[in-house]
């Protein structure tokens, strides 16, 4: 009795008598929020809040949320420097070689160096690359450097590696007659590598892309 004594006295402060019930409604619920102009418009929800002796009052709060979403980039463009000193051309259709090659792009996001092109890509262009053809690429790794020299074999990966600060791996091979061994060692590896990560013959692969070529021709559009 006290208590409610004490409350009813400090509804009538001031003359007015106020409802002691609004006393319950913790204070924080009259803060507003304040959102940057980018967000996007949040959508509030009304709901009541009983309370002892039948009456309620509307708290509005967040129902949901909605943010713009990232416009996601292509991976090509996130990893490919506008200053790269080198330019790995790479089978995207390869497994095991996209391996190598997510290892390569995590690295040089350190070092922004090389350049990743994807041969398997509709956008490929030879043009663009020193005149390597997709035939061509596709019988071995091949590197292009700033300067427009072309490096093939272990000579390719020694100097994507040198790029991203792990020259260390490839360094014996610069030196006979570990790099002799080593060219072919990767010359049987780059022979056999579609049988081994079961993939069709290579001229099987060459009819398929000239096939959906002329699909493209025809309609005008590509159809995967």
């Amino acid at each position: 009795m006290a208590l409610r004594g004490a409350v009813v006295t400090a509804c009538n402060v001031g003359g007015r008598h106020r409802n002691p019930s609004l006393l319950s409604i913790p204070h924080y619920f009259k803060l507003k929020f304040h959102y940057p102009p980018s967000h996007a418009l949040h959508r509030f929800t009304a709901f009541p809040i009983y309370q002892p002796g039948g009456l309620k009052y509307p708290i509005r709060a967040i129902s949901e949320a909605t943010v713009d979403p990232l416009t996601p980039k292509k991976e090509d463009e996130e990893q490919s420097p506008q200053n790269w000193t080198i330019k790995m051309l790479y089978d995207g259709d390869c497994p095991l070689c996209m391996r190598e090659v997510n290892m390569l792009r995590e690295r040089n996001k350190d070092y922004g160096t090389i350049k990743f092109v994807d041969i398997s890509s509709d956008e490929y262009s030879p043009e663009e690359n020193q005149g390597l053809d997709y035939k061509t690429v596709m019988g071995r790794i091949h590197a292009i450097l700033s300067d427009g020299t072309v490096v093939t074999d272990v000579e390719a990966f020694r100097r994507l590696y040198e790029q991203i600060g792990l020259g260390w791996v490839y360094a014996i091979t610069k030196y006979e007659p570990i790099a002799t061994i080593t060219d072919a060692v990767y010359g049987v590896w780059a022979k056999y590598r579609l049988q081994i990560t079961g993939r069709p013959p290579l001229e099987d692969i060459l009819e398929l892309r000239k096939n959906k070529d002329v699909v493209c021709n025809d309609r005008n559009s590509c159809k995967k």
